[in-house]
């Protein structure tokens, strides 16, 4: 195979050491994330909290992202190819579940309104069954923008054209560039409505603290809770940043965009997907609490 389909190096060691790299992130980052949902699962006094279901539900998509991100990876790293038509299913897939975190911390974020702002419908709005009804959304809406993405790539390419075997990646599934551009503004504007949401929300919160006087302490912890989602938002959309990066880069010498693309797979999307869940599982009193039990008598049961 060719030096100008190399993915992410031009030497053997230098693909290897990078395999060897991405494996262990992965592996602490999939024990950080295991470490949580055993958590969630073991303490059936988080399954009846709404914003501890959709946690649980950030946790679940994210190590599913690592673990076929991971995956893809090492096909690209040893040339393994695929049929186009094969790789275009596991991108809409990853896409899936890319857009899924952010617009569930959306979500949690509005449910920290609603417990704030509207505490006597709090218990209607935000029981069981209803945030199990939101889960179902949040996939429908989080599927919108690959949906857009992968209509106009059915409508560019030919038959043929998906029985080709090719390295998986999403850059393959983008035929003019109009195409990139239709993904950017879709992704965009799920930015800004994600962002003006927050905003709202966090400025709906603080109007309620400033005139509360016995709930002062109850105001506080909820504008820091939608100040914590605001910055878990923040390092999930950091991932968006690679493709200007990379439309930047891409007049720029094969091998350096390779190390670009490998420094981006890390901390664009495996760094952030990571500590987002760690700091909320370490900043919630509840969560924590619950964790130590967990960790106390995984030790117990082992000596």
């Amino acid at each position: 195979m060719n030096s100008n389909n190399t993915v992410f190096g031009p030497t053997l060691a230098q693909r290897h050491s990078k395999v060897i790299i991405v494996q262990v992130l992965v592996g602490i980052f999939l024990c950080i994330n295991l470490l949580l949902i055993v958590t969630f699962f073991k303490n059936e006094c988080l399954h009846t909290t709404a914003r501890y279901i959709l946690f649980a539900v950030t946790l679940l998509s994210d190590s599913f992202l690592f673990l076929v991100s991971d995956l893809l990876f090492i096909f690209a790293v040893f040339h393994i190819t695929m049929w186009v038509s094969l790789c275009s299913v596991i991108c809409i897939i990853m896409g899936l579940y890319l857009i899924v975190t952010p617009v569930t911390l959306t979500v949690m974020t509005l449910e920290r309104y609603v417990a704030i702002c509207m505490p006597l419908r709090h218990a209607e709005l935000c029981s069981t069954r209803n945030t199990l009804h939101v889960i179902l959304v949040i996939h429908g809406l989080s599927s919108v923008p690959y949906a857009v993405f992968l209509f106009t790539f059915f409508a560019s390419t030919s038959l043929d054209f998906y029985y080709q075997y090719r390295m998986c990646y999403v850059e393959i599934l983008i035929v003019y560039k109009w195409q990139d551009h239709v993904r950017s503004a879709v992704f965009q504007f799920y930015f800004l409505i994600m962002c003006l949401i927050i905003m709202l929300c966090y400025v709906k919160i603080m109007k309620v603290a400033r005139t509360a006087s016995e709930d002062d302490k109850i105001s506080s912890k909820g504008l820091k809770t939608v100040t914590l989602h605001a910055f878990q938002l923040l390092l999930c959309l950091i991932q968006f940043w690679y493709p200007l990066i990379a439309s930047s880069l891409i007049h720029i010498d094969f091998t350096d965009l390779q190390h670009v693309r490998f420094f981006s797979y890390i901390v664009f999307n495996l760094a952030p997907r990571c500590l987002s869940p760690l700091i909320y599982g370490l900043r919630d009193e509840m969560f924590f609490t619950a964790m130590k039990k967990c960790l106390s008598c995984g030790l117990c049961d082992r000596q």
